[in-house]
This record gives C-alpha cells, sequence and structure tokens, in this order.
C-alpha cells in the first residue's frame, strides 16, 4: 500500500542537468533503503545510487562523481541530482525503498521515468 511516485525526467542536452524526485505515500525516516536504478534498452536493471539508513551513500562507478542522491524526512521524499549528463545515462530511471521488519521485509517500486541525453 506503499506507492512512489517519480517525476523529473525529460530530454537534456548532453552536459546539462536533471533532478529526480521520488515522493513516498509514507515517511521514510525509518527506511533502510532508498535508491534510484536504471535500465537502458536491451540491458539488466542497475542500481545508480543508494542511500542507506546509517547515511551511507554509494554510487555507480559511471556516475560517481557527477550523480548526487539525497533525502528529505520532513517531504516523505528522495532526490537524484544529476550533472553532466552524457548520452550513455539515456535509460528509464526507478526509484526504490525498502523497509526491514523482524518478520519481513517490504520492497516497493516507483513507475519509471524516461531520461533522455540527446544533441
Amino acid at each position: 500500500q506503499v506507492h512512489l511516485v517519480e517525476s523529473g525526467g525529460g530530454l537534456v542536452q548532453p552536459g546539462g542537468s536533471l533532478t529526480l524526485s521520488c515522493a513516498a505515500s509514507t515517511s521514510i525516516s525509518r527506511a533502510n533503503v532508498l535508491a534510484w536504478y536504471r535500465q537502458a534498452p536491451g540491458k539488466d536493471r542497475e542500481l545508480v545510487a543508494r542511500v542507506s539508513s546509517s547515511r551511507t551513500k554509494n554510487y555507480a562507478d559511471s556516475v560517481k562523481g557527477r550523480f548526487t542522491i539525497s533525502r528529505d524526512n520532513s517531504q516523505n521524499a528522495f532526490y537524484l541530482q544529476m550533472d553532466d549528463l552524457r548520452p550513455e545515462d539515456t535509460a528509464v530511471y526507478y526509484c526504490y525503498a525498502l523497509w526491514v521488519a523482524v518478520l519481513n521485509r517490504d520492497e516497493f517500486w516507483g513507475q519509471g521515468t524516461q531520461v533522455t541525453v540527446s544533441s
């Protein structure tokens, strides 16, 4: 019953920037993992960035130094700031959230948003 709604995708020129947002229908303050994945045509879905409950951030080598993941618990949202975009960043981007309890694990996905980097 938790819903994640993404926004911010679009068309951008190489070297440009975009910010993706993921709004949750419930509090994210206790989420164990918040993450962004992407999937290009003909390729597997890959992890782009994640932030854990310990505030540890991890990035794919291909985006490190260009992308930044952040969270705003007061707005129940998290973000992916993408700078210096390249054509190879073109993909559908998905947000993801994980809550872990003693007896169960709940994970949720956003609907996806298209990012296209092209001249």
